[in-house]
């Protein structure tokens, strides 16, 4: 693995480096939209756009998020850096469960799928092989159970 995303992988546990990424998420969203999905996290870690529909607003919200690959499924993790309330997007994508995937520039229909029971324990093992830091973050959000979602595609 090249040396940035082992580092950022090592980084990732710590309280600071989440902080800093809830303020980079927007930048992130940014440069992702002017690159059309082709530039996302800096290439660094398995990343894709998700858009969803407002749950309230009925408008199209997009949200970069870390992924792995489960067969021809995305697996995505609704952490939110380990804070104690869901983030947005699941709540969306519970409401709405059809939405987008944009990866390298190509938009693909799919349809979230919340996992549980083994199904979700065996999700959650892939998704700690590309971030770890999930674990740390599940302790940190000790209040609630982090989502885990299959983005299957239409």
């Amino acid at each position: 693995m090249p040396m940035l995303p082992r580092l950022a992988r090592y980084l990732g546990h710590r309280r600071w480096f989440a902080r800093m990424g809830r303020f980079l998420v927007p930048a992130d969203r940014a440069v992702a939209k002017l690159t059309k999905g082709r530039v996302v996290a800096l290439g660094l870690l398995p990343t894709l756009i998700l858009t969803t529909t407002g749950r309230k607003s009925g408008q199209p919200r997009t949200q970069p998020l870390l992924y792995v690959r489960d067969g021809v499924n995305f697996v995505v993790i609704g952490s939110n850096w380990g804070q104690q309330g869901h983030p947005a997007w699941s709540v969306n994508l519970l409401a709405t469960p059809d939405a987008v995937v944009t990866l390298d520039g190509r938009e693909l229909p799919v349809r979230g799928v919340l996992a549980d029971g083994a199904e979700r324990e065996r999700l959650w093992q892939l998704l700690l092989t590309v971030w770890p830091a999930y674990q740390t973050y599940q302790e940190r959000a000790s209040n609630r159970v982090i989502r885990i979602f299959s983005l299957v595609p239409r």
